[in-house]
């Protein structure tokens, strides 16, 4: 008797990830792996999005040939900010461009001095503006930075989608990965923005807008398999939490980037907390969730090794350090910062960076990084407090990476008592939220509906 199964492929920017589901979404089995980044025509480290589609159809293939499973439904969950741009046959007609890479600031200029100021774009479409890291850019990038390719060109896909049609067949667009700082989307009117039609980049795009549930019908080896359309990886993470909770909340959603999602704060985006990456995202239905962003996780690890190089120590030491209550920062002020944290742009929350550190001051690893772990902590609240509102939100859940890490948790707990901050165990929030979707006309999981899977962390001195 084979035993039903859903596999969810959760692709983040450094850790590829497949996980199989039962029909109570409990966890089977899960693979962890990493490619080697390729070079673009530039030079520029790209994602090696050929190794990973023959990673996704192999393990496929495995699964639907293994007699222990029978393969019900597939889903993708991946990192935003990526367009794959194809042919009328389905094939690349460019690199996967990496939303990392340095925008041409000619290009940039033209951009806005042809359409709108940089303030304007980032009110009428909620996205700060990051250049690559604004998928629409991406593609106006195509057709004027590389002509040649643009010619070429069919559609361009966001990437979560892009994966589902390699077994669907289908080009459709949903709202998360349009609502991911794209760009692209007039969040006061509801629609693309207008700057697409002038630019005629309108008609590459899919005009099938479809909510995160949808799915096809697919043949995969002979047997009838459901296929979701893929989401963007933070709006997935919170979807069981939408679940689960029947109060407000704010889920902090930790990774490569750590972003804060408040789907009960509908409040417009202002300039100030524009310029600090408080964005807007748009969610499974179209809805609008306040997000704020930090790039917190590699910061972390960048520094992690730093630590490791200095004092000699192995560089996963950091992920076991235990908390202890006899910290005490030497910080001089609140403010004033004892290590360079200039990607995370310490500035926008009114800290005084210090791009000068030096790692002698610190008696050892551990106070180092009982030091840094109290100035990210710090930066994560300023950022939370963007997307708090003035709505009485009073639970905190916490997931991904850093939820790992004691340290951080107990610190972010420490200087938040007036809030519930929670943990999950599940195997991944992200993934779990991919399968939920792929599978809502069926009930929610009893460890969903009674509340299980949660731990929730106290204000605490030792």
């Amino acid at each position: 008797m084979r035993q039903p199964v859903t596999l969810i492929f959760d692709i983040g920017k450094t850790n590829k990830k497949l996980f199989l589901f039962d029909e109570e979404l409990n966890e089977i089995s899960h693979e962890y792996i990493r490619f080697g980044e390729v070079l673009d025509d530039d030079g520029f480290e790209c994602e090696n999005l050929t190794e990973l589609v023959i990673w996704i159809q192999d393990r496929i293939d495995q699964i639907c040939k293994d007699p222990r499973y029978e393969l019900r439904a597939i889903n993708f969950s991946t990192y935003g900010a990526s367009l794959v741009h194809i042919d009328k046959n389905g094939y690349t007609v460019a690199p996967f461009y990496n939303y990392l890479k340095p925008y041409p600031e000619q290009l940039k200029h033209t951009f806005f001095e042809n359409y709108f100021s940089k303030d304007e774009f980032s009110l009428i479409t909620a996205s700060p503006s990051m250049g690559m890291l604004n998928s629409g850019l991406q593609l106006y990038y195509l057709k004027h930075a590389k002509p040649h390719l643009f010619k070429k060109l069919y559609k361009s896909i966001h990437f979560p989608q892009y994966l589902s049609s390699l077994f669907t067949g289908k080009y459709v667009s949903d709202y998360t990965s349009i609502g991911c700082h794209t760009g692209m989307w007039d969040f006061d009117k509801h629609q693309y923005a207008n700057w697409l039609g002038k630019e005629h980049l309108r008609s590459y795009l899919s005009d099938c807008i479809e909510v995160s549930t949808k799915t096809f019908t697919v043949s995969i080896n002979n047997r009838s398999i459901k296929v979701g359309i893929g989401i963007h990886d933070s709006s997935s993470a919170l979807v069981p939490y939408l679940h689960i909770c029947k109060e407000s909340f704010v889920l902090i959603s930790t990774g490569t980037w750590s972003v804060c999602l408040n789907p009960f704060n509908q409040n417009k985006l202002t300039e100030s907390e524009l310029n600090r990456d408080c964005l807007h995202f748009l969610g499974t239905t179209g809805k609008s969730i306040k997000a704020s962003r930090l790039f917190l996780g590699k910061h972390l690890s960048n520094q992690a090794k730093l630590l490791s190089e200095f004092f000699g120590v192995e560089y996963q030491s950091y992920k076991k350090v235990k908390f202890k209550s006899n910290f005490y920062s030497k910080r001089s002020s609140a403010q004033a910062l004892l290590f360079d944290h200039s990607v995370l742009k310490p500035e926008r929350f009114g800290f005084k960076n210090n791009p000068g550190f030096n790692l002698s001051m610190f008696e050892s690893y551990e106070d180092a990084f009982f030091h840094l772990m109290d100035e990210l902590t710090d930066l994560q609240i300023a950022s939370l407090k963007l997307v708090l509102g003035t709505n009485t939100v009073k639970n905190i859940f916490i997931d991904g990476g850093l939820s790992s890490s004691e340290v951080f948790v107990q610190m972010l707990t420490n200087k938040l008592p007036e809030y519930r901050l929670c943990l999950s165990d599940f195997p991944s929030g992200t993934a779990l939220g991919a399968a939920l979707l792929v599978n809502s006309s069926q009930q929610p999981p009893t460890f969903l509906r009674q509340g299980q899977h949660f731990k929730e962390y106290k204000v605490s001195t030792g």
